[in-house]
């Protein structure tokens, strides 16, 4: 076994390099043949029926917005029942061709599963899942006055998506439907503050990547990974750390739009903004570099802010 091993190490690094070399240039043109398409074939959701977790607020009540543009059927899922209500109003005005709210809590099991059952019930199906609902985190890992209070993030923002997508994927078989997730750039970057938060979403991203290979061509997935959005999980940590206008936050609006155009071409990952992605490239190449920034960054604003008394 250990000689297998040692071929392997010997083998894979030229084999691979000559490969990329060889096809590398094809797997671009396919690329691009297929960037084209999916822009010429935007789907038409007028009609689909979209559930939407964490709709009352941020990017889950931004996408709902997009959506009821284009004619879209609606089941939105919060556990703030008066905020879910206002959300809806606004959806009708835009267009929505129905609307329902189901409040309740993406890491309550029972709940998930009535989520699904709800909204089958009313519409008859299910065509896109958007699994948004989450919750942040902005204190050092050590300075948790017991480790348990962390399980609720991993709770909300992991296990609350896993779960209603068992429920749902029997329903989105039949429509030939979409998964959308919401995962994080802090599933690739080591934000300070946000250890078991980036936990989860690295979470999610390696969840839907290897269930997308278990369930595909029928249903199809998209993974959503924006950066700094101005969203309700914008701490007031955060804000005082960096001013309320810190310069690398995106308006929810803009990146909701852009998740919304990447779910209509069919996109398997959605990065917004776009720049990024060369933070990822960046992080995979010269980790140590990112890791020098992040320490002089918390260092700078991060440790005075939060030192411990």
């Amino acid at each position: 076994m250990d000689m297998v091993h040692t071929i392997l190490n010997l083998l894979l690094p030229p084999l691979t390099i000559i490969l990329l070399f060889m096809f590398f240039p094809f797997y671009l043109l396919i690329k691009l043949v297929s960037c084209i398409y999916k822009h010429l074939c935007f789907e038409n959701v007028a009609g689909k029926v979209v559930l939407i977790t964490g709709a009352s607020s941020g990017i889950g009540e931004n996408v709902a917005y997009e959506y009821a543009k284009k004619g879209a059927c609606l089941a939105l899922v919060a556990r703030r029942k008066d905020r879910l209500e206002i959300v809806a109003e606004t959806l009708r005005q835009l267009g929505s061709r129905d609307v329902i709210i189901i409040p309740g809590d993406v890491s309550n099991l029972d709940d998930c599963k009535m989520f699904i059952d709800e909204t089958i019930h009313h519409f008859g199906k299910l065509d896109h899942l958007i699994n948004n609902a989450g919750v942040p985190q902005a204190i050092i890992f050590e300075d948790f006055t017991q480790i348990q209070d962390a399980n609720h993030i991993m709770d909300i923002n992991f296990w609350g998506s896993t779960y209603i997508s068992y429920f749902a994927i029997p329903h989105l078989r039949k429509s030939k439907g979409k998964i959308v997730v919401i995962s994080s750039a802090t599933a690739n970057i080591p934000l300070p503050l946000a250890s078991i938060y980036s936990a989860s979403k690295a979470a999610l991203l390696k969840f839907y990547e290897t269930l997308r290979v278990e369930i595909s061509p029928d249903i199809r997935i998209t993974i959503a990974i924006p950066g700094f959005v101005s969203t309700d999980l914008t701490t007031p940590h955060f804000i005082k750390m960096y001013g309320s206008d810190f310069i690398l936050s995106e308006s929810v609006s803009k990146c909701a739009k852009a998740i919304f155009r990447g779910i209509g071409r069919g996109e398997r990952y959605i990065i917004e903004p776009s720049w990024i992605k060369w933070i990822f490239l960046m992080q995979y190449v010269c980790p140590e570099i990112i890791d020098y920034v992040l320490k002089y960054i918390f260092v700078r604003y991060g440790k005075p802010y939060f030192k411990r008394d």
